[in-house]
């Protein structure tokens, strides 16, 4: 088993900056790789960026020169910083804990969740 608390995330507005964090405790052993989801209303949940635990990251298009994921490998933390949030990156984002095999497979361990909302 793998928890993941998160924290951060609340309003801000449009073309500010949030910061996301991740604590991953438990069998950590299991896993090589985190990243973060998101899901707006009425929309899936869609992958955000991922991290290795070697460093390799990678982004969805929508995020790719706004958002940064890094890890702290000392506290076994994620964290998600978001600059220049735009209106659509309103949603919960959930933190996942995962493999990576050549792409990103995530286990069934989430975070809690934590509203992001970008006002006009």
């Amino acid at each position: 088993q793998v928890q993941l608390v998160e924290s951060g995330g609340g309003l801000v507005q449009a073309g500010g900056s949030l910061r996301l964090s991740c604590a991953a405790s438990g069998s950590i052993f299991i896993i090589n790789a985190m990243g973060w989801y998101r899901q707006a209303p009425g929309k899936q949940r869609e992958l955000v960026a991922h991290i290795t635990f070697g460093g390799s990251t990678n982004y969805a298009d929508s995020v790719k020169g706004r958002f940064t994921i890094s890890r702290d490998n000392a506290k076994n933390t994620v964290y998600l910083q978001m600059n220049s949030l735009r209106l659509e990156d309103t949603a919960v984002y959930y933190c996942n804990a995962g493999r990576y095999l050549g792409y990103y497979s995530p286990y069934d361990y989430w975070g809690q969740g934590t509203q992001v909302t970008v006002s006009s």
